[in-house]
């Protein structure tokens, strides 16, 4: 009974404990869970979850005037710095590295030539992976070209500054060199894509006269003597043929494309769409203070929608791409040059294939003639072999006994087996199945 009794208290003491922490629960708000998570290198802050759900990567920032700056800036930070779609970013990821492709979006364009991968605005670059090996270089050398070309800003009355720029209604750039002449400059991110263009055409046409310096030799070797190691490089240099005319094919059909279609190539200009947009909502503000109907003054403006883009640009009366025009054909020229010089070399290649297999042909049928010869010479031994068997069997014959026989008979045997194969070699020469 009194162990009952114990076992009673203590279950209605711990019922009573349940009962007051439940009723404190109630009362108290919930606690928000902790962001802390747990993994394999312990515990992680906030901070660090948050970054690497974002996926920062390196990128270097060129403006205008040259000044670059390395940093690291994720998705999000770069949609909202080049007001560019989420989906573009894609193209500048690993799964598209082998591919080409120049797009323009409503401020910016997305670039991915090679191992260049960059977003160009109207005021400064995004530049992906800087501190790369083959983007070293290129970084260099756009460094020097917007530090040769940087200039202050023109005013907006028109006339030359200190620099001798001025900048026309549509956003095109005019210098004013030493002997007073007037010169046209090109936009800031007509020079950058004028540089990415000229660094990848020059580092593929290297990549070919390092294969052409390569190629004939080792061909010319082939030719000469074909062997196994001959073969294998002949080879390996084929299948690098192959992939460079890939790559340079992928650039030219991109440069192309932007050729065959002018409104893409208007999408370009990305300063002069800047500069037209500022002065239309200048125009609108102005209007609007005014109280002024501005639908009889907007006759020289027009809307363009781009449906796949889902913006409205405005555009003035010269929407001119000849600029665009010109550096695109003649980057396209180039690396229609380089193409060419592929295609060559491939020709080449095939040339000597054609020729390695003709020397194999002949040594083949060189082959297949010996051995008719000796299949016709192996005859006229065994008929003369069958003879010598028949006499060398155990059976009576009366020419065994006479003396002086035998000297005739093997010289007439010999003679009869020499007949027969001149017979069957005339008779192949005849046929052309041997030659002259």
């Amino acid at each position: 009974m009194a162990k009952r009794s114990r076992k009673k208290r203590i279950s209605s003491f711990f019922n009573k404990k349940l009962n007051r922490l439940a009723r404190r629960a109630k009362l108290q708000p919930i606690a928000a869970p902790s962001p802390l998570l747990v993994g394999a290198e312990g515990l992680q802050t906030p901070q660090k979850v948050a970054k690497k759900k974002a996926g920062s990567r390196l990128w270097m920032l060129f403006d205008r005037s040259g000044k670059s700056e390395v940093t690291e800036l994720d998705k999000t930070a770069i949609i909202r710095r080049a007001c560019i779609p989420a989906r573009d970013l894609r193209i500048l990821g690993p799964i598209f590295s082998h591919s080409s492709s120049i797009i323009a979006r409503e401020k910016a364009i997305v670039v991915n030539l090679e191992f260049i991968k960059a977003i160009i605005t109207a005021d400064e670059v995004l530049l992906l992976d800087p501190l790369c090996n083959e983007v070293l270089p290129f970084v260099n050398q756009l460094r020097r070209q917007i530090n040769l070309n940087s200039r202050s800003r023109a005013r907006e009355n028109g006339y030359f500054d200190s620099l001798g720029k001025t900048m026309s209604p549509n956003g095109e750039q005019w210098l004013q060199n030493e002997n007073g002449e007037i010169e046209r400059d090109l936009p800031f991110e007509f020079r950058v894509l004028e540089v990415a263009l000229e660094f990848v055409c020059t580092y593929l046409d290297s990549n070919v006269c390092d294969l052409e310096r390569d190629a004939y030799p080792a061909l010319d070797e082939l030719a000469r003597n074909v062997s196994t190691k001959s073969l294998e490089r002949v080879r390996g240099l084929k299948s690098n043929l192959t992939h460079l005319l890939a790559r340079v094919q992928k650039v030219r059909d991109e440069i192309e494309h932007l050729l065959d279609d002018n409104e893409d190539m208007s999408q370009l200009y990305l300063t002069r769409k800047q500069i037209q947009d500022q002065k239309f909502e200048a125009l609108l503000a102005s209007a609007t203070l005014n109280s002024l109907v501005i639908t009889p003054n907007l006759g020289r403006l027009n809307s363009h929608v781009r449906g796949s883009s889902g913006f409205v640009n405005y555009y003035s009366g010269d929407n001119s791409v000849e600029d665009m025009e010109m550096l695109l054909e003649s980057y396209f020229m180039e690396l229609e040059g380089t193409r060419n010089k592929i295609l060559a070399v491939r020709e080449y290649i095939a040339d000597t294939e054609a020729y390695v297999n003709f020397q194999l042909g002949n040594q083949r049928n060189g082959l297949i003639q010996l051995q008719l010869f000796l299949n016709i010479f192996s005859f006229a031994m065994a008929v003369y072999g069958m003879i010598t068997g028949f006499f060398g069997m155990s059976i009576p014959c009366s020419w065994f006994y006479e003396d002086g026989i035998f000297g005739p008979f093997i010289l007439a045997t010999t003679a009869a087996c020499l007949l027969i194969f001149l017979l069957l070699l005339a008779y192949a020469r005849w046929k052309k199945l041997l030659g002259s």
